[in-house]
């Protein structure tokens, strides 16, 4: 969905997922050149990952830069989501711009795209699922709030237009 496309007055279904849905391919600050760079997701299992005492350290992930072809393979165990690092490297995000005091953050465009979907619209459905929070229904309450609506979505506007042309 481009920043264009999104209309006001929409009707908006939660899809129930959880933030950690979007961490498959999370955009961050390349520690080398301070370009984007992507974290890439589960490049390989616990049973490829070295061994401790308490077991496997988690999975392999790899940080890429495209700007200046840094690259870096770890094992890394996820650490807490949330927020405006990433939650493998605890790289700063690269989809982040300051909002009504506060950081508006995405991991990726599709991250992005959900969260402006989500603002944009009116009227907003919630289904219950017993036991399960989705992310959306755990927004704060700055980026729900109707009276934040325009400007919400011009910082969405400006985090899109820091992604690199490729």
């Amino acid at each position: 969905m481009s920043a264009g496309s999104v209309r006001i007055g929409d009707r908006f279904r939660d899809p129930l997922v959880r933030v950690d849905r979007f961490a498959d391919d999370v955009l961050v600050r390349c520690p080398a050149c301070d370009g984007c760079a992507v974290v890439l997701g589960n490049l390989g299992g616990p049973e490829h990952a070295p061994k401790t005492g308490s077991g496997a350290l988690g999975v392999r992930r790899r940080l890429r830069c495209g700007a200046c072809g840094s690259s870096k393979d770890e094992f890394t165990s996820v650490s807490l989501t949330g927020g405006p690092v990433d939650p493998f490297f605890r790289l700063p995000l690269w989809l982040q711009a300051d909002c009504r005091g506060h950081v508006l953050w995405a991991y990726n465009v599709r991250h992005l795209d959900l969260l402006e979907s989500y603002v944009a619209a009116r009227l907003r459905e919630r289904r219950a699922v017993p036991g399960s929070m989705s992310m959306l229904a755990r927004l704060p309450k700055w980026l729900k709030s109707a009276k934040n609506r325009d400007e919400v979505l011009r910082a969405v506007n400006r985090m899109r237009a820091s992604l690199p042309r490729s």
